[in-house]
């Protein structure tokens, strides 16, 4: 393909193909524990983190990882010990942050005009120390859900039972925040602060429209997030889109049409049941 001939692209394929991987595997947990607003409410509050990077000069991804980690961190403390509805928390962490990020651009001396492609994702300006830290990010989520993708199943089907096997619940859960955390700082610079938490929740979103086992559900949402990914970015290339977006817009399109022709949903036709059918065949 004539696209891939450019090294911007080459970098932009890379960094799509472990977006891909990785909020697809950190989705299919998202979806089943039914963490989507808690992801939405932690891709807002690196925010903070990626004007923290800008004005001092760091960078913005690394900062961006680090306040992703510590709101994360925070969230899941006051959800475990209840002191706090857990979308309370999630609501006033989301503005404070983002608020942080504008009092930062604030103070600093000079035009930031970076932080709107952090904003809305600019994939075809990662460089190669984004993208290796971006690969390390990505490795470490997945080898952490990986090596705990029973237990942590068993935590995101049934809490109790997971307590009453001996499963350290707790650490498990911190660690699905701190995976969830640099999955959003592996999608900041693909599609955006603003649309990251879409590729958390909508291939999964996919795969459970389609597929009655989890192991279905995993196959079908990894397929959908690398489609969306090369689809958009090739439609980004021909038509000159915002990468982001057209990387979200096919994620969502797949969806729907998973949702009006998922046979679980039947939303254009209903399978008849067997009461029916035996009625039917009576008669005749």
């Amino acid at each position: 393909m004539e696209m891939l001939s450019y090294g911007f692209m080459q970098k932009a394929v890379l960094a799509s193909l472990v977006l891909s991987l990785v909020s697809a595997v950190a989705g299919f947990f998202v979806v089943l524990k039914r963490l989507s607003f808690i992801g939405a409410g932690i891709s807002h509050s690196a925010f903070g983190g990626v004007a923290f990077g800008l004005v001092l000069g760091l960078n913005p991804l690394g900062t961006a990882g680090v306040f992703a980690l510590a709101v994360a961190l925070f969230l899941a403390w006051i959800s475990r010990r209840g002191a706090l509805p857990e979308d309370t928390a999630i609501g006033i962490f989301f503005s404070g942050a983002m608020a942080m990020g504008i009092a930062f651009l604030s103070f600093g001396k000079g035009y930031y005009g970076d932080a709107m492609s952090y904003l809305f994702g600019n994939v075809l300006a990662v460089s190669t120390g984004d993208l290796w830290l971006l690969a390390g990010a990505g490795a470490v989520v997945l080898v952490f859900l990986l090596a705990t993708f029973k237990a942590l199943l068993c935590l995101c089907f049934d809490e109790e039972l997971a307590y009453a096997s001996n499963l350290p619940v707790g650490i498990l859960y911190y660690g699905l925040m701190v995976a969830l955390a640099l999955t959003v700082m592996v999608a900041v610079k693909t599609v955006g602060i603003v649309l990251a938490s879409a590729l958390l929740v909508t291939p999964a979103a996919t795969g459970y429209q389609l597929s009655k086992d989890y192991k279905g559900m995993l196959l079908i949402s990894v397929a959908s997030s690398l489609v969306s990914s090369f689809a958009g970015l090739w439609l980004s290339y021909q038509y000159g889109l915002a990468s982001g977006a057209a990387i979200v817009l096919c994620a969502t399109g797949i969806f729907l049409l998973a949702f009006l022709f998922s046979p679980r949903k039947a939303v254009f036709w209903r399978p008849k049941a067997r009461g029916d059918v035996e009625t039917k065949q009576e008669t005749m």
